[in-house]
């Protein structure tokens, strides 16, 4: 059943993807068995209660207790799906183990209908954002006065991510309830006004040269951030793309956007250089 749904899946990229896909395949075994069973069932019932045969209608009705025995072993499926596969399913994703050394954290903020990014800069730490400040410039509401804020990134409809590292998405919204869906990565989580809430997966394989945007929107291959849920008449067209980079190749994008938002310095030579006779230094008010 797996081999035969992973020709319309996406390609799997995250470590806990498997998983997922199996309990996937067991349902639909059960959704077969169920179909089939009950489509064979219901041509019994149409052949052996059909008017010629039964010309007076019983009203005594079935003493078999056939059909309450199949519940019961369909009950009994459900609850071993959902104990011994969902359940521990969604244990490892609520509560993963992360390698403190090979954490990766951004935060995406939904609305109607966009996904802003917000990358915390190589200090790690996320800088203050404050409702005030939001803007069409500034979506994020990202306070550039905070020292923290000073090498933050921010982005609009483009998520990167280095391959390997155990990233989390802390996910909200402006607005409405919003669904964030990486179908590759196996991951869809709900963006709700006033909380945040983490998303946790682990990439495995680099997006390949054709799936990543611009060049894959011609042929329809981008690895998309897809809004999972009816969020407004703009619903259709709230996307976005995602890029999973090799490690070195996302510390060079990630330090060329560092330095196009960082304020420029002067040179360390020419601040720490003496001042010539006469020549006056920053600070200094010329007065000897």
């Amino acid at each position: 059943m797996l081999g035969f749904l992973q020709n319309w899946l996406p390609v799997n990229a995250s470590q806990h993807g498997p998983m997922i896909d199996q309990m996937n395949a067991l349902v639909h075994w059960l959704m077969l068995v169920l179909f089939v069973g009950w489509g064979l069932y219901f041509l019994y019932v149409l052949f052996r209660f059909r008017a010629a045969a039964n010309p007076r209608a019983s009203y005594v009705g079935a003493k078999s207790h056939v059909s309450q025995y199949v519940e019961i072993g369909v009950a009994v499926v459900e609850v071993v799906i959902l104990v011994f596969f969902a359940i521990p399913a969604w244990a490892v994703w609520v509560d993963p183990v992360i390698d403190p050394d090979n954490t990766f954290e951004v935060r995406v903020v939904a609305e109607q209908f966009a996904w802003n990014v917000h990358y915390p800069g190589p200090d790690g730490v996320f800088g203050a954002t404050e409702l005030d400040l939001i803007s069409p410039t500034n979506p994020m509401g990202l306070d550039r006065s905070d020292p923290y804020a000073v090498d933050d990134v921010t982005a609009i409809n483009q998520l990167n991510m280095p391959l390997g590292a155990d990233v989390t998405v802390l996910l909200s919204s402006k607005d409405v309830i919003h669904s964030f869906a990486l179908p590759q990565m196996r991951v869809k989580q709900d963006a709700i006004p006033g909380l945040l809430i983490p998303l946790h997966f682990k990439p495995i394989m680099a997006t390949p040269t054709e799936a990543r945007f611009p060049a894959c929107n011609a042929d329809k291959t981008c690895w998309e951030i897809a809004c999972a849920q009816l969020c407004g008449l703009g619903h259709y067209r709230m996307r976005g793309f995602y890029t999973v980079m090799e490690a070195d190749e996302f510390d060079v994008w990630m330090a060329e956007q560092v330095a196009a938002v960082m304020p420029a310095q002067p040179p360390a030579e020419a601040a720490d250089a003496p001042a010539e006779d006469g020549e006056v230094q920053p600070g200094d008010d010329g007065a000897h």
